[in-house]
């Protein structure tokens, strides 16, 4: 039988990427395991999921077979169980404690004020059920967001102590929802690093007003740190909502090389030393300040293909590159494309969003061959608390290139134009089972 090659809650752009390289890696199989944690029934696992438990499983289940490799991409439990099942099997991974340091956003942020005072903001942690009055000792406006938690989630700007307190009152499902989202990282991280912040608290910073906001990729082998590439993040004006991804940066070379410095450094400060890996950072362009905002410990599933269409290589192949040891190579500006994009379709209102007409996504096909698709459509319950959570839901991604960053822009509005998302184009139909997930 063919060794395997295990990948932990695989997302819809990672089979973007999947899909190519299980044809290159003919000598093993694919085998995916995990849940979605944003559709019913698979997300009702949560109620009591268990990572130490999955990963024993798993390795219990494929005991009689060769494992080669274990990866994943997925922020929320996939990281921290490929990093758990690699270091009970011997294989090469993300090391836990690096990892469990990057996710718990308040130890991060302690290592970083001692190794890069310059780059942090002032912080605080506290629960979330703290006097906010005595536990936020820092200036207002502060930023709030959950010491571990992913997609931006509970994150948000606050001017003052009232505003928080009113972004901290949670119902009673959503409390449960934050624990049981938070409990397997709270799990581990009690028994492998020490810190006087719990989880499932919050942590509280100095606004950065202004600022642009990049996110440096790169992969940590044999100890060294090595950079890829900077992409852009791009918001919605007025909010802290992402619009677009855009690779390569459009900032001049002397700040990119700035950014990445400052991002290869925090890496190195917390022992990250196996794996790819995503900072994000800010850049005051009025002072010149590059201010850490947090380290993800895995690769930006999202970027994969960005990279590719730009260097040749998509981040996946590098992934499994280092997942089955091997001394990786990478290519730079050998793709398609001189820029690419992930573009991030967001409701900000009360609109319910439903899946573009098939002429108009065989249009897309047709027209920009290289466009890609991704439908994230919420309604009902789903749809609120996103939109409670994050002020806005996103509903669609389109990744796509251009032969500059004006072709690629030029390309995305000719899209827009022709995909209509509000269900007016074409009569919606759905099943009682399909408004049962929706409603979920």
């Amino acid at each position: 039988m063919k060794p395997l090659i295990l990948v932990l809650f695989a997302q819809e752009y990672d089979e973007l990427a999947l899909a190519s390289l299980e044809a290159q890696y003919q000598d093993y199989e694919f085998v995916r395991e995990g849940f979605d944690l944003f559709t019913f029934p698979s997300n009702a696992r949560l109620l009591w999921f268990d990572v130490e438990l999955f990963v024993a499983r798993l390795a219990k289940k494929y005991r009689h077979r060769t494992i080669a490799a274990v990866a994943s991409t997925h922020e929320q439990f996939g990281a921290l169980a490929a990093s758990l099942l690699c270091e009970r099997l011997g294989l090469p991974g993300a090391s836990l404690n690096g990892l469990l340091t990057a996710q718990h956003k308040y130890l991060a942020r302690q290592i970083h004020a001692k190794a890069l005072p310059d780059h942090v903001p002032p912080f605080c942690g506290f629960r979330y059920d703290a006097d906010v009055s005595q536990a936020v000792t820092i200036d207002y406006p502060v930023f709030v967001k959950p010491v571990k938690a992913a997609f931006s989630v509970l994150a948000k700007r606050c001017e003052d102590e009232a505003a928080l307190r009113a972004h901290l009152k949670f119902a009673l499902w959503e409390k449960f929802i934050i624990r049981r989202l938070t409990w397997p990282f709270r799990r581990v991280s009690a028994k492998r690093i020490a810190c006087e912040i719990d989880a499932d608290c919050f942590i509280a910073e100095g606004c950065v007003d202004g600022a642009i906001q990049v996110c440096v990729d790169g992969y940590a082998h044999d100890g060294k740190v090595n950079i890829l590439g900077t992409v852009d993040s791009v918001m919605y004006p007025g909010t802290n909502a992402f619009q677009r991804f855009e690779y390569p940066s459009r900032l001049s070379a002397e700040r990119v090389q700035r950014l990445e410095i400052v991002a290869q450094r925090a890496v190195e400060a917390i022992g990250f030393s196996h794996g790819l890996f995503n900072v994000e950072l800010f850049l005051d362009p009025t002072t010149e300040r590059i201010t850490i905002v947090e380290i993800n410990p895995r690769m930006a599933g999202q970027f994969s293909d960005l990279y590719e269409r730009v260097d040749g290589k998509s981040l996946w192949a590098l992934e499994l590159e280092l997942a089955l040891g091997k001394t990786p190579v990478w290519p730079r500006r050998a793709g398609t494309f001189g820029a690419a994009a992930s573009f991030v379709f967001r409701e900000f209102g009360s609109a319910v969003k439903y899946a573009p007409a098939e002429t108009q996504q065989r249009w897309l096909t047709e027209t920009y061959p290289d466009a890609k698709l991704f439908l994230d459509l919420k309604h009902a319950t789903s749809r609120a608390r996103e939109t409670k959570w994050l002020g806005n839901y996103r509903y669609a991604l389109v990744h796509m290139g251009g032969r500059d960053a004006e072709d690629l822009l030029a390309r995305f509005a000719d899209v827009c134009k022709h995909l209509d998302f509000t269900g007016q184009s074409t009569p919606v139909i759905e099943s009682k089972w399909q408004v049962l997930r929706r409603s979920f």
